[in-house]
């Protein structure tokens, strides 16, 4: 699915260099290199504040709870995401509420959102899935009126952007993630939050660190969820390479289109209108049939694997019928649309080292399966 070796190939004396400077000066937490890139990443996603965290699901626990959310609240998330995107809405103690996808990006459906608020509503989490936008305007349209938090989960979409203006820019703040096969991925875990507001980026650099307000005193309860001087190190070398690494993958985003235009039984990625898509995942759905829904999916990537060629389903089960979400009382039939999107996706390679013959190779061997 993605080539890190190729990557840390054409990167390997900077990416040494810059882990390097963090060991002679044997500072690892807190220091100079986050700092820089926080200050970086602000001014690449248009945010007045980044503050770096230890991973994508922290960043979204904290921004929640930066955005006062907590016991006895509800967060609407969709069902049709990772779930990071729920979990960090039980880690912030409040409960998630799962609306329906839209039937074109799948990004959650304002419509459905919309319908799911009550007045213990505290915030919406809109997901950019895949690396495509989810229908800001929308959903902002009704938050801003209600007083409802708007959290962008955007693990999936750094780079991405909406008439003009990044993704995570839009909302109260974003929570992002560099886990390493993202676009901008760290050699570990490591997040971010994204924010113009300043209140909330001093709430969350005091509970990313205790809640300390000085050296041993905390104002509040946070826990330790720190971006460590190494990661911030390579992810500085990293970001410049970001939007040539993006460019690449929608190169080879709009050879696999032209491969499969025309072809029956494949739907090519959707994206809101007016934005631009970063391809984290290239997503084809293939149409369900027979008693089976899954049947003719499974069936393609049961016959690329018998090539030699990854594929991966981003994701199998809606977050509402998930074991873990039982008791909250989802039920078969109940959010057609992501369910049936758990059928029909298939992410292929995409990577930004891939060869024009390794894209056609994948394309050749789905429609082959076809």
């Amino acid at each position: 699915m993605a080539d890190l070796r190729a990557q840390f190939a054409a990167i390997e004396r900077e990416v040494r260099h810059a882990i390097d400077e963090v060991l002679k000066t044997q500072t690892f937490i807190l220091g100079p290199q986050l700092q820089a890139f926080e200050r970086e990443m602000a001014s690449y996603s248009g945010s007045r504040r980044a503050i770096g965290v230890a991973s994508g699901t922290d960043a979204l626990a904290l921004a929640l709870r930066a955005s006062g959310v907590g016991s006895g609240d509800e967060v609407i998330v969709p069902a049709f995401t990772f779930l990071a995107t729920a979990g960090a809405v039980i880690l912030a103690g409040a409960r998630p509420v799962f609306a329906d996808s839209e039937p074109e990006t799948l990004n959650i459906d304002p419509v459905s959102a919309k319908s799911l608020i009550t007045r213990r509503t505290k915030a919406i989490i809109a997901v950019h899935l895949y690396g495509g936008s989810a229908d800001i305007r929308s959903l902002l349209e009704f938050t801003a009126f209600q007083g409802i938090a708007l959290i962008e989960d955007n693990a999936q979409s750094l780079g991405a952007s909406l008439e003009g203006k990044k993704l995570g820019s839009f909302g109260t703040c974003a929570a992002t993630s560099f886990y390493p096969s993202k676009n901008l991925g760290a050699y570990g875990d490591a997040g971010m939050i994204l924010t113009d507001s300043e209140e909330i980026a001093q709430r969350i650099e005091r509970l990313r660190n205790h809640g300390q307000t000085g050296r041993y005193v905390s104002a509040e309860p946070g826990w330790n969820s720190r971006l460590d001087e190494i990661q911030a190190a390579v992810l500085r070398v990293k970001l410049r390479y970001l939007d040539r690494w993006i460019a690449a993958r929608q190169a080879h985003a709009a050879r696999y289109n032209e491969r499969f235009d025309g072809v029956h039984g494949i739907k090519m990625p959707a994206a809101t209108p007016n934005s631009v898509h970063s391809y984290y995942l290239y997503t084809v759905r293939i149409a369900s049939a027979g008693a089976n829904p899954a049947s003719r999916r499974d069936h393609v990537a049961t016959h690329l694997a018998s090539r030699g060629i990854a594929t991966s389903i981003f994701y199998p089960l809606p977050i509402h019928l998930q074991p873990a979400y039982a008791s909250l009382g989802g039920k078969t039939g109940q959010l057609p649309v992501a369910e049936r999107a758990a059928h029909e996706v298939l992410s292929l390679p995409l990577y930004p080292e891939m060869s024009t013959e390794q894209i056609d190779r994948v394309a050749a061997s789905v429609i082959e399966a076809i």
